[in-house]
């Protein structure tokens, strides 16, 4: 992602109207990510403060983040030396990617203290770290000890330093930088090795803007305009605090912490989703594979029993041709009666030539219950099968809240063990809903779980409502919660069952679509499977773009 040197300049000049200003309340949702609720300009302020391997960043967030009961240890010492602290600066060193916060405050007894927060914003080793005024570490959000990282330690006690780095220039500071270039590189990689905080992105647009690389980096550092934009490029999505040259599909914000609040906030959910069902994703998949090699046995069974016909005739003939039989004979030539054609029966001549015709029709009786139990655990086996691949759809599209009814959901299925937590609350209720609107402003509505399936599809909908679903497709249930739904809203709603399915990204996905009063649920079936009738199918091909611009803000949801 281009959060390089020159986007961290400008967001600190975004965030210079926090300097004077209050840290009322200090948070940490999850281990990477500390959020401090800021008074200035007559409101609370939330900065988010994040140092994700893959989503370090630093803005003003809007988000409403869950906090775990227990406060973590970092903290309980961020809280314990800034909070109730003004800020007095926030700054950047030199143009790399680390900020520095400090912060006036007051002790238990009274005393000024000086503290300094600094985030460092480096991929994997990302960190966020307090110190005193003379940059003692009091505590980090990681910590590197010697034994872990010999370039440096960060340890309470220890000496803050920054982290080691290539000597490089700071752009801000020259005029040209032609001269400063190693002519055995390409202009490219030669501009990275010397500029400190230019990222590939901005040196492509240097480049993109002539051959005089001199004229082309002034033109550059002198358009300081902020427009932050979202991007595609090369099929990859990113952003940057100004347009990108050759790009595509782009999405403009008033501010830096819009645009970054707006970019992360589905990827950093997926990615808490993803670090809290790694072991039902594991488990699943481990069942669907038990299931489909339990599938392909049964089906080999199966198909063994088609010799049932056979054994029951050869029990008839015998029985017909009883005279002819003397014990000791070793095989029967006899006419198949049904057929006129010449048959030879193999016969046990140590068994007598009741025994031997007892002997096939045992066989048929063994095979024609082995037939019937074979269906029905084909049948049963399907049905498993596409119960774990339903919900191995949803586990990409869950929201954290809705991971607890997951658990639940497959413990009562006993596919996976009931945890028995303290105080455990009842189920919530699934009000909880996303809802979407069309291109002609008719609401739909989507189940991220089975649960919210069978709500919005036997609760929320009316008979007459329309019902969607991908078809022979594991999917969410997709309802139009209007009467007289529009041909665009037929559109769209299938392209919202398309969308969250197994067929997701993929072209011309077939959707069924019929009245609520088709479609019924099985006495006894899995939660959320229902069957249907009277449906009519169309072929969609969703666009993710598209998907969201329908959605509806969480506090419309239940409008």
């Amino acid at each position: 992602m281009a959060f390089d040197g020159l986007f961290t300049h400008q967001m600190i000049k975004e965030l210079s109207f926090l300097e004077t200003a209050r840290i009322n309340k200090i948070t940490q949702p999850d281990q990477y990510t500390v959020v401090m609720v800021i008074r200035a300009n007559r409101k609370n302020n939330k900065l988010l403060l994040s140092a994700h391997p893959n989503f370090a960043r630093f803005h003003i967030t809007e988000q409403t983040l869950d906090n775990p009961f227990e406060p973590p240890m970092f903290l309980r010492v961020l809280r314990k030396h800034i909070e109730g602290g003004i800020i007095q600066s926030i700054q950047q060193m030199g143009n790399d990617r680390i900020i520095e916060i400090i912060i006036n405050n007051t002790n238990e007894i009274g005393d000024r203290i000086i503290r300094h927060l600094y985030v460092e914003i480096m991929g994997k080793h990302s960190n966020i770290i307090l110190t005193d005024e003379h940059k003692k570490i009091l505590d980090s959000l990681k910590h590197l000890t010697p034994n872990t990282n010999s370039a440096r330690t960060l340890m309470p006690g220890f000496t803050y330093e920054f982290p080691p780095t290539l000597k490089k220039y700071n752009p801000y500071e020259l005029t040209t930088i032609s001269a400063l270039l190693d002519p055995s590189l390409t202009h490219k990689k030669a501009i990275l090795n010397v500029l400190e905080g230019f990222s590939p992105v901005a040196v492509n647009e240097v480049l993109s803007l002539g051959n005089d690389i001199d004229a082309s980096f002034k033109a550059f550092m002198d358009d300081q305009s902020v427009r932050p934009v979202a991007f595609t490029l090369n099929d990859k999505e990113d952003f940057y605090y100004k347009p990108v040259t050759h790009a595509s599909h782009i999405a403009s914000f008033t501010t830096l912490s819009q645009l970054l609040d707006t970019f992360y906030k589905d990827r950093a959910t997926r990615e808490r989703v993803r670090n809290q069902t790694n072991d039902l994703a594991r488990h699943l998949s481990s069942l669907l594979s038990k299931n489909e090699k339990k599938l392909a046995k049964l089906v080999n069974e199966l198909e063994e029993t088609q010799q049932m016909d056979e054994m029951n005739l050869y029990g008839e003939l015998i029985t017909s041709n009883m005279y002819m039989l003397k014990q000791g004979m070793d095989q029967l030539e006899t006419i198949n009666y049904y057929n006129n054609e010449m048959v030879t029966i193999p016969l046990n001549p140590r068994k007598s030539p009741a025994e031997n015709a007892q002997h096939y029709y045992k066989q048929y009786n063994r095979l024609k219950t082995r037939k019937q139990h074979a269906i029905v655990q084909i049948e049963e086996t399907k049905a498993e099968i596409e119960y774990i691949q339903t919900i191995q759809m949803q586990l990409n599209h869950i929201e954290l809240e809705d991971i607890d009814d997951i658990r639940n959901e497959l413990a009562e299925q006993n596919l996976i063990k009931k945890k028995h937590k303290k105080n455990d609350k009842k189920q919530k209720k699934t009000q909880d809903i996303d809802h979407y609107v069309s291109r002609d402003q008719q609401v739909m509505v989507v189940g991220r779980n089975n649960l919210q399936n069978e709500y919005i599809t036997h609760k929320m909908g009316r008979n007459n409502y329309l019902w969607f679903h991908s078809k022979d497709i594991p999917g969410s249930h997709v309802v139009i919660l209007d009467s007289n739904p529009t041909d665009g809203t037929i559109e769209d709603a299938a392209m919202l069952a398309a969308h969250f399915s197994k067929a997701q990204g993929s072209s011309k996905v077939p959707v069924d679509y019929t009245e609520i009063r088709y479609v019924y649920k099985p006495n006894g079936s899995k939660p959320g499977f229902v069957t249907y009738t009277d449906q009519t199918t169309v072929i969609v091909t969703p666009e993710a773009h598209y998907i969201e611009s329908m959605k509806k803000n969480d506090s419309s949801k239940n409008a």
